[in-house]
């Protein structure tokens, strides 16, 4: 699923998931978790959005985290 927000429409929360074309912005690893601040968003992986979480999440306006689906693939 690929969806863009612009100005004048928003990204429903709930439909929206990360897909394997969501890079991390440190590394470009598959992203799991999508930071929603007031300058914009970033994308991290799992490592990257764990290493930032105390210094951003104070300031953040969501914070959707899908890195469960890491544990899930390695159960199956």
């Amino acid at each position: 699923m690929s969806q863009i927000a612009t100005e004048n429409t928003a990204v429903d929360e709930l439909d929206y998931s990360l897909s394997a074309l969501d890079r991390c912005d440190s590394c470009g690893a598959q992203a799991y978790i999508r930071v929603t601040l007031a300058s914009g968003d970033l994308l991290f992986c799992a490592h990257h959005g764990a290493k930032f979480k105390e210094k951003l999440f104070p300031t953040a306006l969501n914070w959707h985290d899908e890195s469960a689906r890491l544990l899930e693939s390695v159960a199956d």
